[in-house]
């Protein structure tokens, strides 16, 4: 065999996150502020219900779409929190993590050809499953100007006759950004209008800091074109235990649960109990904990703003995107200098594609007590480098 690889996989970049931390892990002192991973611990009530699960010998395959039980509270949580309606038996999945959601819903949806417009920065595999799946990416770049919003005039440009779904990241990673609902409505019109689908990672929905998480699903007309994926490792503080899910018309549900069925069996059913328990009682612990995040996250707009360092305000997340343009160098220049120097790793805004050139990705997902430290750090090397 001369070639024994695939093109497509051989094609893809890896990540560009991780390298920072293959680095940082192995040097003494170093603050990392780059895994997008909460410092919190996953709340006792619901590690118990995982340990009780295991102490009751429920160690067996759960249904390929998950634990019935599961599946009820899911629905009963998006109607409380969204006024959206789902049938817990044909319209929700439970997945390895948000990711696995993602992965399998554009495999259901796209055949050889088809175009998935990927608004930039976003989270690294989205591109990437788009690929893998035998669609043709189609990106668009985001603008500051904009606060990193998608907008109906963006959209309408990207759309050509091949256009299948579009990826709807809000609340944002990196940059933080929200979409409210007067941007969604606008939105909405054009997919209606071009008869496109939607797949809206909501994972972040609980962690905004300007009123309520809007779903672009809850919008007439859209809940039947929309594949709406979320998961609990952000909320809930449970990034280890990979579980996440999605909700959309059964006909694509049937599908995406015949590849989850193929590649997975199913999602982790010690998981699976301990979260039925996150949502039946974890709202204030997301209350206690999007308090904590807001707090670090008014902390580093307030010593951005003293350093003279440009980041517009994000409203969603646990992360904020500060503009690095002035200094002259490139994302990953600037974020290898900074470690180097300074000990503190944060993720070079291209990572996240070619619109995060000239920005910087830091985590609030962290003490405050590091956060103080990293931002001392950052002010004695921007003042370096404007020496």
């Amino acid at each position: 065999m001369t070639k024994p690889l695939s093109d497509a996989v051989q094609s893809l970049k890896p990540s560009g996150i991780r390298k920072f931390f293959d680095i940082v892990s192995e040097m003494k002192d170093a603050i990392s502020l780059g895994v997008g991973e909460p410092d919190f611990d996953t709340p006792w009530h619901i590690r118990d219900e995982g340990i009780f699960a295991l102490e009751k010998g429920k160690t067996f395959y759960t249904s390929n779409s998950g634990l019935k039980e599961l599946r009820e509270e899911i629905c009963n949580y998006l109607k409380r929190k969204q006024n959206i309606k789902y049938d817990p038996q044909s319209e929700v999945i439970v997945t390895v993590g948000g990711s696995e959601a993602i992965d399998i819903g554009l495999r259901a949806l796209i055949n050889p050809g088809d175009e998935v417009i990927i608004p930039q920065p976003s989270y690294v595999s989205y591109e990437p499953c788009a690929i893998l799946a035998g669609a043709k990416p189609v990106i668009i770049n985001l603008k500051a100007e904009n606060e990193f919003r998608l907008t109906a005039e963006e959209l309408k440009n990207a759309i050509t006759d091949k256009t299948k779904v579009l990826i709807l990241p809000y609340p944002n990673n990196p940059t933080g950004a929200i979409m409210e609902q007067k941007d969604l409505e606008e939105i909405a019109k054009i997919i209606i209008e071009k008869d496109i689908y939607v797949m809206s990672d909501e994972i972040y929905a609980e962690l905004t800091y300007k009123g309520e998480h809007v779903s672009i699903a809850s919008l007439d007309g859209m809940k039947e074109r929309t594949i709406l994926i979320n998961g609990f490792s952000k909320a809930y503080a449970m990034t280890g235990w990979r579980l996440g899910y999605a909700c959309a018309p059964k006909e694509i549900i049937k599908q995406m649960t015949k590849i989850h069925q193929f590649a997975i069996m199913c999602a982790p059913t010690t998981s699976q109990y301990a979260a039925v328990e996150a949502l039946k009682h974890g709202d204030e612990d997301i209350k206690m904990m999007r308090q904590a995040y807001n707090q670090r996250r008014r902390f580093l707009l307030n010593a951005f703003k003293e350093m003279n360092l440009e980041c517009f305000e994000p409203y969603g997340a646990f992360y904020v995107f500060p503009c690095i343009k002035e200094f002259g160098m490139t994302s990953e220049e600037f974020a290898t200098r900074f470690l180097e120097e300074e000990k503190v790793a944060a993720v070079p805004g291209n990572a996240f594609g070619d619109s995060g050139e000239g920005y910087l990705r830091i985590s609030y997902a962290y003490s405050l007590d590091n956060l103080k430290i990293a931002m001392e750090r950052l002010k004695r090397f921007v003042q370096n480098l404007r020496k």
